[in-house]
């Protein structure tokens, strides 16, 4: 039996895919339950136009995320914070710190797109990776130095 998927299913396929599985899973699971539908000549043509169609969306989306990671990687940012003895930072600086100061720049970014391994805890630059989906990344240059008292 020929079906097409509507959701993502563990060692089958994901949705969109068109399957073959054994009848009976397939009339008794899957189609009662909403995860498939069966699979006529009529619903692949629209499926194949529907892919068509998300994957021209993709590709312009891409090319988007793709020129917007461009300006980004241009983009720098310098942080002032208070240190203590041995230049040790009073604190942290993590990713809500670095989108508050791109904010400030013009440059409104989801804080959850900023990727931290942990907290900026030193002095100097680091180089942070923005994740903008559709494998797309940009690397921001954030500056954090002393601040003057």
């Amino acid at each position: 039996m020929r079906v097409i998927l509507r959701e993502n299913l563990d060692n089958l396929g994901k949705a969109g895919e068109v399957v073959t599985v054994r009848p009976g899973y397939g009339r008794n699971y899957l189609l009662p339950a909403g995860l498939a539908v069966p699979a006529t000549e009529k619903d692949e043509a629209r499926l194949q136009h529907e892919q068509r169609v998300i994957a021209a969306r993709i590709t312009k989306l891409g090319k988007e995320l793709q020129s917007e990671a461009d300006r980004l990687s241009q983009a720098s940012v310098s942080l002032a914070r208070a240190v203590g003895e041995e230049d040790k930072l009073y604190g942290s600086v993590n990713n809500r710190d670095i989108a508050e100061a791109l904010a400030e720049q013009g440059i409104k970014l989801d804080a959850k797109k900023i990727h931290l391994d942990e907290p900026i805890k030193t002095l100097g630059m680091t180089e942070v990776i923005v994740k903008l989906g559709h494998d797309v990344t940009a690397k921001i240059k954030v500056w954090v130095v002393k601040k003057e008292a």
